[in-house]
């Protein structure tokens, strides 16, 4: 699985976001692929458990992507090596999203393959790769500046219905 560090611990150097019972979806946000002319929907709930629920339909037919983000505005994040996720996929491929800089017209992705169960998952922020309208760029990697944003993206090329269940979100020294 993309040589990612499995965890059974879940604590992390500096939490950007922790879903629980009193969260709000305040500050998420969805883009689909309707900005291209594409069908697909989705949506981010707070669950009974405390957990945030990206989920929806993915059409290909015209589009074929999912996304959500959040805004965290994060300057200086040299020091942490790795973005630490607790999520519970549904057995798909999801790109976790790091914006860098506002502004920048690309992402940084790295493709998580979910199981189905709860995992931890560190991803090393060496390892997010530039992106632009799911084309890889020939760019440097993520420098590990800032991150202005973090989210996921669904666009394996499958028709269908998705859900993620997200925990938290931090950053690990």
């Amino acid at each position: 699985m993309n040589n990612l560090l499995f965890h059974t611990m879940v604590s992390a150097s500096v939490v950007i976001f922790q879903f629980d019972s009193s969260s709000t979806t305040e500050g998420w946000r969805i883009i689909n692929d309707g900005v291209m002319g594409g069908k697909s929907t989705s949506m981010i709930t707070v669950n009974s458990q405390g957990n945030g629920v990206f989920q929806g339909k993915v059409v290909t037919d015209g589009g074929g992507f999912c996304s959500l983000r959040y805004n965290c505005n994060l300057e200086d994040v040299r020091k942490y090596r790795s973005l630490r996720i607790r999520v519970k996929g549904d057995g798909k491929t999801y790109q976790c999203r790091i914006v860098g800089k506002r502004g920048d017209y690309h992402q940084y992705t790295f493709s998580i393959d979910t199981t189905g169960e709860w995992e931890v998952l560190d991803i090393p922020l060496n390892k997010f790769t530039p992106i632009f309208r799911g084309q890889h760029l020939e760019i440097p990697k993520y420098d590990g500046r800032s991150i202005q944003e973090v989210g996921f993206l669904i666009a394996d090329g499958q028709a269908g219905n998705f859900k993620l269940v997200i925990d938290r979100i931090g950053l690990l020294e």
